[in-house]
């Protein structure tokens, strides 16, 4: 049982290592509330096929609960991060994006609950980040 716990966390983490090296580029930016809530974020542009998305904290802290993406072709996928709680500088894990290759990503959305206050903190901000594969 040890080593097929093993074997399925390799299967795991090895193309999210893959998937973090590279570089990343950023399709959209988000400015979260100071409450529990979930938001809509639509891209645009030619920057939106990626094989890999990521949530990057830009500013203030938040707590990530739930990543939907969805495709232009009607296709969708739940992520629920293991690390959701993020800081300035810190990113979630890279998830696959569902769908074909050079399909695009229509948008993303995300359950999340900003950290601190409006009193004490400035609003967090995040960053919608994507990578696409090299052949």
């Amino acid at each position: 049982m040890k080593l097929f716990g093993m074997l399925l966390l390799f299967l795991f983490v090895i193309p999210s290592v893959h998937a973090q090296d590279g570089n990343w580029k950023k399709l959209a930016e988000k400015s979260v509330a100071f409450k529990s809530e979930t938001d809509k974020v639509s891209l645009t542009g030619k920057e939106r096929t990626a094989n890999w998305i990521r949530i990057k904290c830009i500013q203030g802290t938040v707590q990530i609960k739930e990543l939907t993406i969805k495709m232009e072709g009607g296709e969708s996928k739940t992520f629920n991060p293991a690390t959701g709680l993020l800081t300035k500088g810190m990113a979630t894990v890279p998830f696959a994006v569902p769908g074909k290759k050079d399909e695009k990503v229509k948008s993303i959305e995300m359950k999340y609950d900003s950290k601190g206050s409006i009193v004490t903190n400035k609003r967090a901000k995040v960053e919608v980040q994507g990578k696409l594969d090299k052949d």
